[in-house]
């Protein structure tokens, strides 16, 4: 598969995902002890429980998931850079970090929940506006 045709491949990943999702919010405890952590998600992406509102603030989606596997998508910006002209450090984190919590979450019964213990990241180049989309799998 050439590299257009993957991106292309990614764009309209992305753009049937954010076509289907509700509006961003939180569910309530209810809702989250109704279903374990895969139904979670395949409701959010059916769009019958709230989108993902960090992903809104940070230009982002779910794109893929299975147990144990999550993807994140999205396109990093200007208003996503630092003063020095990169995309700050913490948009990468904050992609990395949600993929590998609903990764873990995929896996969980209902009722159970999750939280970030630690996080480490280490770059290897930066993102610019020019970089085009990302994935950040967990």
């Amino acid at each position: 598969m050439s590299a257009e045709d993957l991106l292309a491949q990614w764009q309209e990943a992305e753009r049937k995902v954010r076509a289907s999702l509700a509006e961003p919010g939180v569910v309530s405890l209810a809702q989250l002890g109704e279903r374990a952590g895969l139904q979670f998600f395949e409701d959010m992406l059916a769009g019958r429980i709230p989108g993902v509102p960090i992903g809104q603030l940070m230009g982002f989606v779910p794109v893929e998931f299975e147990p144990g596997r999550f993807v994140f998508q999205g396109t990093p910006g200007p208003q996503h850079y630092n003063p020095i002209g990169s995309v700050h450090g913490g948009y990468a984190a904050t992609l990395l970090d949600s993929c590998v919590g609903c990764a873990v979450h995929t896996m969980l019964p209902a009722g159970k929940g999750y939280t970030t213990l630690e996080l480490k990241v280490n770059y290897v180049r930066p993102l610019t506006a020019k970089t085009g989309p990302i994935r950040a799998e967990g």
